[in-house]
């Protein structure tokens, strides 16, 4: 086309502008029929908006079980889920193009067609009634006005009523006919396509209204849905107007049946059809888990937590949870339903969702880091709790991981394992002897009931405990006065830093300021009176059961992006915390707890002697009970799988939960392991060396 026509085009575009905008729309058309050419004002393909060319369509992301099928809920902003044009039923797309487009197969992205007769009945209206959009054109507005990438602002201009628009609208349909065929074209509008009631895109649209794929569509279900797109906002029959829904099934039945695409006999059956609807709602975020398995709700909320801190999935909180409700991602994570069943079942035995004491337990995989279970009795939810109950029965609160409001709980001397380790790291080894007394007074600074003269000066919870001791036996009785002296020997500092190197993390204010000011005073730390979860706890020890390598703890087993292509976010962070050896010999301590016995015969009694004949295999662990038995912990863990459970009151430290319920938890614990090992080989420890058990000198750093 010369400069002189295309000139000739614009004024008479200006020239509709002048006339008033809605018929200005409607004026290129004229000019068109009259035998201007308009393909020569196609956009050059490679000149269109990157999202025409890789349309970025905002869709769901599925969160599965570790099994990859099992859905445990979606997240999204828009219902969407992208389909190939085979998986449509052909009477679908036959439908949607009666309804839109009946010459979609025979114009270019412009039908001058349907254009020359809008021009001509919007110009005998006097007013804009029909807008000769083809489907491409409609496609080209659906991407640009859902362009996550693009401002509100921007979006918003790809519809309104503009010249501008309406010619750069049909540029770009004109460029996209030229490079993809009709197929690709269909395919993409029908997976953009508004169908109301929340569903973007066919394949959510048949699910929101049958409950099927679109590959199952009937006749009289297609020409539904096909009738919702011009009027998805009010034609909703399951929101909206079921009457005008019906009224638009039968328009697209006539069609269908005018294009020669549908016998006037089927047609007439599937007019004749009730309004049959399936409606099913897909499930948006962690409070939408299957009602029969609340208790999942817990372990989702996690993973949101574990996933809004990757810095992969966008600079900011926000972006990366718009990065997770539009990016269409298939996540596979590692909770296990069966164990999730499993822990959650002994956890209810020891308390009932409504009582205000909890046992928040979770279960960690050695060398992987990846969680199998996250239970604990309470309901995941916001529905109201009764007055006075903050949180129980209901809860959205992470119990059991930690974060917000809530700091953790204190487990006792289950931290006593961070200061074995740091003395076998210094060069103590496990035969290390002390004559442990009644009660020790240290160089620690301390007031209160544990104080003597202003110094820390614990007691051991029995005088059986009294005597002479090895790091074996005083951590299989848990002799107090042991690791008070232990620790002065290694140096409080040490025994912290060995804490947060195998994951410990510090979210109570004072805890936090201790551990950076004043580790060197902490001696009381080696009790456990700093604030843990019992993840963090579980992590910490599953490090031990992998021979010194901690692994962050982690939510999924794999994740893959809209095109099906791996995210590296789901690979495991693991590294060498503490040297193999030194990490054995702490296993090789932990085996004195629970009844088993160490590679070197060195046990002499544990806090939890039941638990190996319980489980029927190797397996190491510990007991821990804070002051006043105002909460009480237990980790077990093989070489396969580490379980912590901690009893506590969430709302109220003060309210003690008794050592009675020690006993309970190892129970719970054993049967949580068993049930979770039932079909795994048994595996042993790997025995410490006899330098690490009996003669170790020199120091050994972790990495």
């Amino acid at each position: 086309m010369t400069r002189a026509r295309l000139d000739k085009v614009f004024t008479i575009l200006l020239a509709g502008v002048l006339a008033g905008l809605a018929l200005a729309v409607a004026a290129l058309p004229a000019a068109l029929v009259f035998g201007i050419g308009f393909s020569a004002l196609a956009a050059p393909y490679s000149e269109l908006p990157n999202t025409l060319r890789t349309p970025p369509t905002p869709q769901r992301s599925n969160l599965y079980a570790n099994d990859g099928k099992t859905l445990i809920t979606s997240f999204y902003q828009e219902d969407r889920v992208d389909v190939p044009l085979a998986e449509v039923a052909p009477v679908m797309r036959q439908a949607v193009i009666a309804a839109e487009d009946t010459r979609f197969h025979e114009h270019s992205g412009v039908d001058l067609r349907g254009v020359a007769r809008a021009f001509t009945v919007n110009r005998g209206a006097g007013e804009t009634r029909q807008g000769a959009s083809t489907l491409t054109m409609q496609y080209v507005r659906n991407v640009l006005s859902n362009d996550p990438r693009l401002s509100e602002r921007q979006r918003a201009a790809a519809t309104e009523l503009s010249t501008a628009r309406k010619i750069q609208e049909m540029r770009y349909a004109l460029a996209l006919e030229r490079e993809l065929t009709k197929d690709e074209i269909l395919a993409r509008y029908l997976n953009i396509a508004y169908f109301g009631a929340g569903a973007y895109g066919v394949g959510a649209a048949s699910r929101r209204y049958f409950s099927k794929p679109p590959a199952d569509l009937t006749l009289a279900e297609a020409a539904l849905l096909a009738g919702l797109v011009r009027s998805p906002h009010t034609d909703d029959p399951i929101n909206g107007d079921a009457d005008a829904a019906v009224a638009r099934r039968a328009y697209v039945l006539d069609r269908l049946v005018e294009s020669g695409q549908v016998p006037a006999e089927a047609a007439d059956r599937a007019r004749a059809e009730q309004l049959k609807l399936r409606p099913s709602q897909t499930p948006n975020d962690c409070t939408a888990v299957p009602a029969e398995h609340n208790d999942w709700g817990f372990f989702c909320d996690w993973f949101t937590r574990w996933w809004n801190a990757q810095p992969a999935f966008g600079a900011t909180v926000d972006e990366r949870q718009l990065t997770l409700r539009r990016g269409g991602f298939s996540i596979v994570s590692s909770l296990d339903p069966a164990v999730q069943r499993a822990t959650t079942e002994q956890v209810r035995r020891i308390y009932s969702v409504d009582d205000r004491r909890a046992a928040p337990t979770a279960v960690v995989q050695p060398g992987t880091g990846r969680v199998l279970a996250m239970a604990v009795n309470r309901n995941y939810g916001v529905a109201a709790n009764p007055a006075g109950q903050k949180n129980h029965p209901n809860t959205v609160n992470q119990l059991v991981a930690g974060g917000g409001a809530i700091e953790g709980y204190q487990a006792g001397s289950t931290f006593k394992v961070f200061t074995m380790l740091a003395a076998l790291e210094s060069g103590l080894p496990l035969s290390t002897e002390f004559d442990a007394p009644e009660r020790i007074v240290t160089d620690y600074s301390a007031s209160g009931a544990a104080s003597c003269d202003g110094y820390w000066c614990p007691r051991n919870a029995s005088d059986l405990m009294d005597g002479r001791h090895t790091m074996w036996t005083a951590f299989g009785e848990s002799v107090n006065t042991y690791f008070a002296w232990l620790t002065e020997r290694v140096g409080a500092d040490r025994v912290v830093e060995m804490a947060e190197r195998l994951g410990i993390v510090f979210r109570a204010e004072e805890d936090a300021r201790l551990a950076r000011h004043g580790a060197r005073e902490w001696g009381p730390f080696t009790l456990g009176v700093s604030a843990t979860t019992p993840l963090d706890l579980a992590g910490a020890y599953a490090a031990v059961a992998a021979e010194g390598s901690w692994c962050a703890p982690l939510p999924v087993v794999s994740i893959a992006d809209a095109a099906g292509r791996p995210v590296a976010a789901a690979r495991t962070h693991c590294r060498q915390a503490v040297d193999p050896d030194v990490a054995r010999a702490a296993a090789d301590a932990a085996r004195c707890v629970v009844g088993d016995q160490s590679m070197y015969r060195e046990c002499d009694g544990g806090t939890a002697e039941g638990l190996r004949r319980q489980l029927g295999r190797p397996v190491a662990g510990k007991t821990g009970s804070s002051d006043g038995y105002a909460t009480e912990t237990v980790v077990a863990f093989t070489p396969q799988l580490a379980v912590a459970s901690i009893a506590a009151n969430p709302d109220d430290p003060r309210d003690a939960v008794g050592q009675r319920v020690q006993g309970q938890l190892v129970e719970a614990v054993g049967e949580v392991l068993a049930f979770a090992l039932r079909d795994e080989p048994v595996r042993d420890f790997v025995p410490p060396s006899e330098a690490t058990a009996f003669q170790l000198t020199g120091a050994r750093a972790g990495n």
